[in-house]
Order: structure tokens, then C-alpha cells, then sequence
């Protein structure tokens, strides 16, 4: 398309407003004025401009005079628009010089795009993974702190449905236990107990997730009790040291291995498979799980040849033993920075202040009481901005929440996104789709039950105030009455 025919089109759809502050705002801009006075006058010809109809041009592009309304007039109109479509700065940038000049146009776009709250809030974080990798410290003790997690989905077998994995995070020994379920706190202790304690006493410390079990109040309260830490991940963020989900997977490949055809069998499999798992050599320790905890090497059974005589295990001395240890804190050591290196390859380092602002990720379908989400699947992947009350550790931060929101207000730095630009007065998506945010419920046409992740649940149809029928949706009841509380659902 020629140049005059896009500034045609450009004329055509501009405001009549937009052209008169555009002219206006020649007479305030001083170097403009001089290259419009030699050209109306004939005393010299600027290269590449031109006067027509009161505008001045270069390469038939409309000059902008150094106001910076409006050059913002101009970016909310073709970055905000449906036309702009909140595209990212190179295509903004194609679209805003086919028609205007300015001088730093580059960066003045640059800067417009990155600090668009509506972009920051909607669009995903393409950058290297937050957060740099935080190493646990190498335990003192053999069976002194320890980390655990649950194997769920497996096919019932013996009554059982769930395997509790308790991993040593010094020896890297671990305890394969089947669960029934559903399973309680009060139960997972009395496992815990039965299993565990009995065999290595009570630990130092406890890594997990922040499982309903792991944060339930028996759970805190019993364990303080008994003097142990209890060390959990970041909330929707469930990466602890990654040793229990290393080891699952490996046991999740045993079985799979061994039971395929019957996988209903599985779990008289989970000894043999504890067996197994504790004689393998260990990459990172460079010898077995079984020698480390016992002092020995596992027991090989050796078929009896005529002739031959039972030699019987040389016992290790104490020193020996204590040697060993050294020397797998040793090999320990190495491999986490090994590890980490590799990790951080991917990562990058991310650092905030107490006192900024940040926008939230929350998750889909999930923290609800934060806000209020009718669509999930089109509902914004970053939302707030909200302050920094506290750095909790080296990569979490406590958040200052809405008074009603129910999640725990310490995130991980990968949940979080800095505020570029100032602090929105307003909620630009609200003001955008007051109908998604601002209506409230009218009535409820129909109610049915639901499945949802395995409960039977209520979903009503809702009629909102000043719309339709036909613009009713479904909500969950739950939903409706956190949302609102004071409507009789």
C-alpha cells in the first residue's frame, strides 16, 4: 500500500480532536515550528518533510510534536484497541510508524508496551524460570531429617490405593508405605509411627508440599510436640528439594515394570521394590542406601559350589563408618552444586523490595477468594497489583492480599511479575468489561449436582441483575456465595 494511502486511511479514522492537538502542539514545539516557518515561508527545504492541510510530514508520515499526550492518545489507539490488540512492541511498532513520526519513537513505544497493566496482567511470563535454586543444607545424622510425599492414583490392591514415600535426606534410604484411602492426618501419623519411627526415632526436620495433611492442625500440633520442624514448600508452588519426587518416579517405573499385567498386584511388590531401591548404587552418595545406613554392604546371596566354604561379612569398624559418612557428605555436596548449576541455566535471579508492587499469578479454577474469576479460561493470568509486605527466605515474599482472600499470602518469586510503570488507580480490566466484574446476582433459575475432582458439588444457574435471561450462566454455588455473601443462594 503507497504511503499517501495509508495516511488517507489514518486521516480518515483519527478523531477530528486528535488532528486539532496534533496542530496545536506544533506551536509549542519550537524545532517543529522552525522546519514548518521554512517551508511555508520558501526559505529552505527540510529533507523528507512536508505541509499539507495543516500537517506537517516526513516520508508522508504525520509529525508528532514532543507532547507526550499525545503520543500516549496515539499508543492507547493502536495498542490498546480492538484494532491494536495489545500486540507486543515490534508489531506495535510496525503499526505506529506506517503513520506517525516522532523522534525516540523506539523507545517511547518500548516503554508504553512494557508498562501496559493489562498486557502485564494477560499475558504470559516468557522469560527464564524465577527464582534461583535454594540447596537444603546436608543433614548431621542419618534418619534426622527426612522428606515426604504421596504416590495417589494407583489401582486398589489389598485394599490400598496410596503409597506414603519417606526419604532420608542424608542417606537417601527410603520407606515405601501402602495407604487406603482417603487418609487422614491422624492416620498418616499412626503410619508414620508404626513404619518410621519405630526403625530410626523421631526426626530433626520434615520436607514436604503443603498437602491438607502436612498443614492440617493435628499434623502441626503433633509434631511440635515431638520437637520436629516442619519445612514446606512455597503455596502453589511444590517444589521442595525434588529428592522425594526423583524417588517416586523411580518407583512408579519399578512397578510399572514389574506389574503391568496385573497392576492390581502392586503392592506385594512394595517390598521387594524398598529392596531394590535401597541396594542401587546412588549417583550423588557413589555407593548404596543400604551401606550407608547399616555400615555394610548388602548381602549377596552367592549360589553354594561344592568345595567351598560360607565366608562371613567382615564387621566395619566405627572409625570406618565415620570416615564414610565424611566421605558421602562429600560426594553429597558435589553433587547438589552439580545440580545446581545445571538448574540455573534456566533460571534467572530475581530479587524485589519490600514496598513494590508486583501482579499475582493465580491459579486457574483455584484461589478464588483472591478474586473473583466468571470465566477461568479467559480470566487474566496475573491480577493485583499487590504489595510486598515481607521477604520470607531467599525466593518467597508475603503479599499484602484482599482482606477476604483465604490462601496463604507467601508466594514464590515465579508466582509473581514486577509492576512496571506506576500503581493503576483503577482496575483498567474492570473498566474495560464492567459486565464480568461488577454484576451481581439476581436469582437462581436451576440447581444440579456435579462432579468435580471426584465430589458431587452443586452448580446453579444464575440470572444477573439488569441482564437477560438468556444471559444467565452456570457458577458453582460455592463460587456464588464466597463471591457474594449476602445474597441467599
Amino acid at each position: 500500500m503507497e504511503g499517501t494511502q495509508v495516511l488517507h486511511m489514518a486521516l480518515s479514522v483519527m478523531e477530528c480532536d486528535l488532528l486539532k492537538e496534533i496542530q496545536a502542539g506544533y506551536e509549542k514545539d519550537t524545532s517543529l515550528m522552525t522546519i514548518i516557518d521554512a517551508i511555508v515561508t520558501k526559505t529552505a527545504t527540510p529533507k523528507h518533510f512536508s505541509w499539507m492541510k495543516g500537517v506537517l510530514r516526513r516520508k508522508n508520515k504525520i509529525v508528532i510534536p514532543n507532547e507526550t499526550k499525545i503520543k500516549d492518545t496515539i499508543l492507547q489507539w493502536l495498542h490498546c484497541s480492538g484494532a491494536g490488540g495489545h500486540s507486543g512492541r515490534d508489531v506495535t511498532h510496525q503499526r505506529v510508524k506506517g503513520i506517525f513520526y516522532w523522534k525516540g519513537i523506539v523507545k517511547d513505544i518500548q516503554a508504553f508496551v512494557r508498562s501496559c497493566s493489562v498486557c502485564q496482567q494477560c499475558k504470559s511470563d516468557n522469560s527464564a524460570s524465577p527464582g534461583l535454586l535454594q540447596r537444603l543444607p546436608i543433614p548431621e545424622h542419618i534418619w534426622s531429617e527426612v522428606s515426604m510425599d504421596f504416590i495417589e492414583g494407583l489401582p486398589l490392591s489389598a485394599g490400598k490405593s496410596v503409597i506414603m514415600v519417606v526419604v532420608d535426606r542424608l542417606s537417601k534410604a527410603a520407606h515405601f508405605i501402602a495407604l487406603a484411602h482417603p487418609y487422614s492426618a491422624l492416620s498418616v501419623a499412626q503410619t508414620f509411627l508404626d513404619n518410621v519411627y519405630k526403625l530410626h526415632r523421631c526426626p530433626v526436620s520434615i520436607v514436604s508440599d503443603r498437602d491438607v495433611v502436612f498443614t492440617s492442625e493435628f499434623w502441626k500440633e503433633f509434631f511440635k510436640l515431638q520437637g520436629v520442624t516442619l519445612q514446606m514448600s512455597s503455596p502453589y508452588h511444590p517444589k521442595s528439594d525434588g529428592q522425594t519426587e526423583v524417588v517416586n518416579r523411580c518407583l512408579e517405573s519399578y512397578l510399572r515394570c514389574m506389574c503391568h499385567a496385573q497392576p492390581h498386584l502392586w503392592s506385594k511388590w512394595l517390598a521387594l521394590a524398598e529392596l531394590w531401591y535401597n541396594t542401587n548404587n546412588h549417583t550423588s552418595t557413589n555407593t548404596t542406601q543400604f551401606e550407608i545406613v547399616y555400615g555394610r554392604p548388602p548381602p549377596v546371596h552367592l549360589p553354594y559350589l561344592p568345595g567351598e566354604s560360607k565366608v562371613a561379612v567382615v564387621a566395619r569398624s566405627l572409625q570406618e563408618r565415620e570416615s564414610m559418612l565424611l566421605l558421602l557428605k562429600f560426594y553429597l555436596m558435589r553433587a547438589q552444586h552439580r545440580m545446581k548449576q545445571f538448574a540455573d541455566q534456566q533460571r534467572t535471579e530475581l530479587d524485589f523490595e519490600i514496598g513494590e508492587y508486583v501482579y499475582l499469578k493465580l491459579q486457574p479454577y483455584r484461589q478464588n477468594s483472591v478474586v473473583y474469576r466468571s470465566n477461568k479460561k479467559l480470566a487474566p493470568k496475573y491480577y493485583g497489583p499487590y504489595k510486598i509486605l515481607d521477604k520470607c527466605g531467599e525466593v518467597a515474599y508475603k503479599l499484602d492480599l484482599p482482606a477476604e482472600s483465604q490462601i496463604h499470602p507467601v508466594f514464590h518469586v515465579s508466582q509473581r511479575k514486577i509492576l512496571v510503570g506506576n500503581v493503576p488507580t483503577t482496575n483498567h480490566l474492570s473498566s474495560m468489561f464492567p459486565s464480568v466484574f461488577e454484576k451481581e446476582p439476581e436469582n437462581i433459575l436451576e440447581r444440579k449436582m456435579v462432579n468435580r475432582q471426584g465430589r458431587a458439588v452443586t452448580k446453579v444457574l444464575v440470572k444477573w441483575v439488569n441482564e437477560p435471561v438468556e444471559e444467565a450462566t452456570w457458577e458453582f454455588l460455592f463460587d456464588v456465595q464466597k463471591k457474594f455473601p449476602d445474597f441467599e443462594a
